[in-house]
């Protein structure tokens, strides 16, 4: 039986890695839509789409997402875009009876002081980090929203909470990407100037997880196919999201050092410090998703030298 399924931001990133990826499946009929089709910011124009297609299964991918910078300069457009694309489709997806969802959440979502490795039930236990409050908050809400929906209507609305991704598809704007498109573009354009040094935001000491982007993509697939009971065995009562990610993790000093080798830049390598770390470390517990049989595929250095041929493909985006 050919199965619908919407992918959310199939444009994007993550939601264009798990497009790939089920479009490998024959018995999947792929359903998508770019900005000019649907404005998944307006509920009535969602609602149009929802009643011209029945839909089985949704992958809720799409969202404003940006580094540091784009959190601290547009903190109104990250909590307010992000609450209506998810209150637009989750909701539609209830109103026509869409049982299966898949929302996509953010490691952002955790306490700025929370116990590492992050786990689950850490959920709303402490204060957010104030860098990228509004989206984390537009991110829980968007987990809360599933969560009601399957308490009040016996929905199977599931929730996973990624790492930081990086991989092909990737936005390098010069401004308003995160650590490594950022980092990848900084050392190629260094690299083809011959500049002497490249800067590196804060001190180098913050600790962070990097996820290859077609790893999450299969993350996501595994858990919205997981039996019922395997999924909920594996979240407790009142924690109904599960983390995505690789397992360990590194420093800026020692991420920015292998961008720099995959890139081919020999120059020095300068910390700003004047410029903010931001938490100091965040690695996710995703013991509870490997203990369902997945694990990652891609280490960090193959992962960067993927990422780096994408760049150079050209097919780069700068949003």
């Amino acid at each position: 039986m050919i199965k619908k399924v919407f992918v959310a931001g199939h444009n994007g990133m993550v939601g264009s890695a798990i497009a790939r990826r089920l479009r490998l499946d024959a018995q999947i009929e792929l359903v998508t839509a770019t900005r000019g089709e649907l404005d998944l910011e307006n509920q009535e124009s969602v609602n149009r789409f929802f009643v011209r297609h029945s839909i089985d299964e949704i992958y809720l991918a799409a969202a404003k997402v940006g580094g540091i910078h784009a959190n601290n300069t547009y903190p109104a457009d990250f909590i307010y875009k992000n609450l209506l694309i998810e209150a637009n489709i989750i909701g539609a997806a209830h109103q026509y009876d869409v049982q299966k969802l898949l929302f996509l959440g953010s490691s952002c979502i955790y306490p700025r002081a929370v116990t590492q490795p992050m786990r689950e039930d850490a959920l709303l236990t402490g204060v957010l980090e104030a860098t990228n409050e509004p989206y984390a908050i537009a991110k829980i809400a968007g987990i809360k929203l599933c969560e009601s929906f399957n308490r009040q209507y016996g929905r199977d609305y599931r929730s996973v909470m990624p790492t930081n991704l990086y991989g092909p598809g990737d936005n390098y704007h010069p401004e308003n990407s995160h650590v490594i498109p950022a980092l990848l573009r900084r050392f190629h354009e260094a690299k083809v100037s011959r500049a002497q040094e490249v800067i590196v935001w804060g001190s180098g000491k913050p600790f962070r997880e990097f996820l290859f982007v077609d790893d999450m993509a299969a993350a996501c697939i595994h858990v919205m196919n997981l039996d019922d009971a395997t999924y909920k065995d594996k979240t407790e009562e009142m924690c109904s999201h599960i983390n995505v990610g690789y397992g360990s993790d590194v420093t800026i000093r020692e991420l920015a050092a292998e961008i720099a080798k995959t890139v081919g830049f020999e120059g020095k390598i300068v910390f700003d410090t004047s410029k903010p770390d931001g938490t100091m470390r965040k690695l996710m517990d995703s013991s509870r998703l490997f203990s369902t049989g997945w694990k990652p595929s891609v280490d960090l250095q193959s992962g960067l030298a993927i990422a780096y041929e994408d760049f150079l493909s050209g097919k780069a985006r700068e949003v």
